[in-house]
């Protein structure tokens, strides 16, 4: 027999149907050969501090660091469990061989191989890697199988992550809470992802609270009905350009300038804002130069779990936690591909299956209607396009982008609904052509005198063929053209003449600083994945993704366990630390336990370990020395101070709190 253990009894039977494996039994299912049988996530866990030794039952600083010789698991003190793994080591004993069906990712790998060690397994295993549930994807997936040990290296990373979670986590936490924590049964909870998250957090509250704004005034006049504001030459942008250039020719490289550039003209002082309103009020306002330029915008990428956990935050207040759970179960529904992934580009060989997929998403109905009929017909009748924006083997590794299956969804929940809407609509758009538009820029200069004048500057746009935002288009119908504004891109401007001149009426405004925004979940998501560096450009942001700390599938969790901890908590979507959370990233003087940048250098090593570019014993070693450097340093450290960890109020029986 072929003993099939997949991570889930859904997916066991889902696997079962496609194999005929159809008689069932206690644990697992039976039929053509193949026993399918199942684990509930991880069965098996890294063995406690006191089952090493029992002087590290009781915590002591004394016992500290806690560093094993060498790491063991255990089975979870579970009674189901239990009669699972024996159900699973009496099949595995007499197995001809074993197919490992467990999820196709790091954690996915390290649970079912720990099963397998804690079973004693000697036969030998292939691996089954698939990115979606549907019988097409299973069948193809047992026709290319491939041999356990081409996936040594993805064991080893989830191996090296779970010790470093294991070894930072129990000794910090034990640290902290014997030397700082008020009172006996007061934990102080420090770990290798949720502190660097929590110092994030913590950080950015401090930027608020010692915020001191800034005034400033703006000069605008009004011609011709539309507004314009005063600029000045960026002689710093200027330089920054030239340098570039400079730097560019050495490389045999040619960089053309873009000529002159502005920015907003701000006066430090009311006074000197007068000033020039009064010089200039009279004067006729007079255009210099109307530049028109076509631009184009491309669709927007397709998701991994990041970019659609901050997106269902931003549209529908969903929790990170939240949305993992709605894309897994739309996955095991299978409508939806794998979703922990971190790419957002798809391989090669998905492009033939693509006609296929939309060809489904025409034939999906929602409430009586096919909402994507209309949006998929336009394509049809020709090949989908296959951009290099989309199909890119060199960025996709063990998983590729969340798309759509073909299968057309069933009995979703609302919340699904939306998920998965916002998935079908992201793979409608990759196909469709770029957005086009045409940007126009008026400049106009009032003279204060016969030696010096003001500049003056209003940005328009025009969108001449809306491309893929047809997709979008009741979204878009929401956010109606705004009108031309000074400084930032506007709606459509009415024609000017180069050297026309009339009168205009100046104003003045004053401006203040504002101060950074409080994390939400989307913002907190982003920073995380780019060890703290916000970043808006897609490009720079992949390049940052080696660094980033935790992983797309374990960055809710530890979101979630803040809150469990009472380290942070939420008002309206704002993320604000508490007491407690402030307090302990106070105390932490050890920039490798709060600090996103360095942690992210362990996240990349994690990475290269994967890809077998980095030792695992390496990895190790380092993890022991940062340890006991951690604790040699706490121990001594004199401050006396001592934290009190935050407590929700209580809630009476109507969920408010007391």
């Amino acid at each position: 027999m072929i003993v099939c253990i997949a991570e889930k009894p859904s997916v066991a039977r889902d696997i079962a149907h496609v194999l005929g494996a159809n008689t069932s039994h206690d644990g697992y299912m039976e039929g053509n050969g193949y026993q399918v049988t199942w684990t509930f996530g991880h069965l098996c866990e890294l063995k406690e501090p006191h089952d090493y030794t029992p002087l590290w039952k009781n915590w002591s600083l004394s016992q500290l660091p806690m560093i094993p010789p060498r790491f063991g698991i255990k089975l979870k003190a579970d009674k189901g469990v239990e009669k699972q793994f024996n159900t699973i080591a009496s099949l595995m004993s007499k197995a001809e061989g074993i197919i490992n069906c467990g999820d196709a990712g790091q954690e996915g790998e390290l649970i079912q191989r720990w099963v397998m060690q804690k079973a004693l397994a000697k036969c030998p295993v292939k691996r089954l890697w698939i990115s979606s549930l549907t019988e097409e994807a299973i069948r193809e997936g047992f026709q290319t199988l491939k041999d356990q040990s081409e996936y040594q290296s993805l064991y080893e990373a989830g191996l090296m992550r779970a010790i470093g979670d294991w070894l930072l986590g129990m000794n910090a936490t034990r640290l902290y809470t014997q030397k700082y924590a008020y009172g006996k049964h007061q934990v102080l909870s420090v770990g290798r992802v949720q502190t660097p998250t929590l110092a994030l957090i913590v950080n950015r509250q401090k930027e608020i609270e010692n915020f001191v704004p800034r005034q400033s005034w703006v000069l605008s006049t009004l011609y011709r009905d539309v507004k314009f504001s005063a600029i000045m030459r960026d002689e710093e942008a200027e330089a920054e350009e030239a340098a570039e250039i400079a730097e560019a020719a050495k490389q045999g490289k040619t960089l053309k300038s873009k000529g002159p550039i502005y920015r907003l003209m701000e006066y430090a002082t009311e006074q000197e804002g007068k000033d020039t309103l009064e010089a200039i009020k009279d004067k006729p306002f007079t255009v210099l130069s109307v530049t028109k330029k076509k631009g184009f915008e491309t669709p927007p990428r397709l998701y991994d779990l990041t970019s659609l956990q901050v997106d269902c935050n931003k549209k529908f207040g969903f929790s990170a936690d939240q949305t993992l759970n709605l894309i897994q179960s739309l996955y095991e529904k299978k409508v939806a591909t794998y979703p922990r992934v971190d790419t957002t580009f798809l391989p090669d060989d998905v492009y033939p299956k693509c006609p296929q997929i939309m060809n489904g998403l025409f034939l999906t109905r929602n409430a009586g209607t096919q909402p994507y009929a209309e949006i998929v017909k336009t394509l049809g009748g020709k090949p989908l396009k296959k951009s290099k924006k989309i199909f890119d083997n060199s960025k996709v590794t063990d998983h590729h982008a969340i798309i759509p299956t073909g299968v057309s969804p069933q009995g979703l929940t609302e919340m699904e609904w939306k998920v998965f809407d916002l998935i079908a609509r992201a793979f409608i758009a990759a196909f469709y052509p770029d957005c086009l538009f045409e940007t126009t820029t008026v400049i106009g200069e009032v003279k204060k005198n016969e030696t010096e004048s003001v500049l003056f500057r209003v940005n328009g746009r025009v969108v001449t063929d809306e491309g893929w935002k047809v997709v979008f288009k009741k979204v878009e119908s929401e956010e109606k053209n705004p009108s031309p504004s000074g400084e930032n891109e506007g709606g459509i401007l009415p024609v000017f003449e180069k050297g026309e001149s009339g009168p205009h009426t100046p104003s003045l405004t004053d401006k203040w600083t504002t101060p950074p925004k409080p994390y939400t979940e989307a913002t907190l998501l982003r920073a995380m994945e780019t060890a703290g560096k916000m970043v808006e450009d897609e490009e720079l942001r992949d390049a940052l993704k080696e660094n980033g700390i935790g992983r797309p599938s374990t960055r809710a969790a530890i979101i979630e366990t803040l809150f469990r901890r009472h380290y942070i908590r939420k008002e309206k979507k704002s993320l604000w630390a508490t007491p407690t959370g402030i307090e302990l990233i106070e105390i932490i003087h050890e920039e490798l336990l709060k600090s996103a940048e360095l942690t992210g250098i362990w996240e990349k090593k994690l990475r290269m370990i994967e890809r077998k570019e980095y030792q695992a014993q390496t990895f190790l070693e380092e993890l022991k020395q940062m340890v006991t450097d951690i604790v040699t340093s706490v121990l001594n450290d004199k401050n006396p101070r001592q934290i009190s960890v935050t407590v929700e109020p209580p809630k009476n029986k109507k969920g408010n709190k007391k």
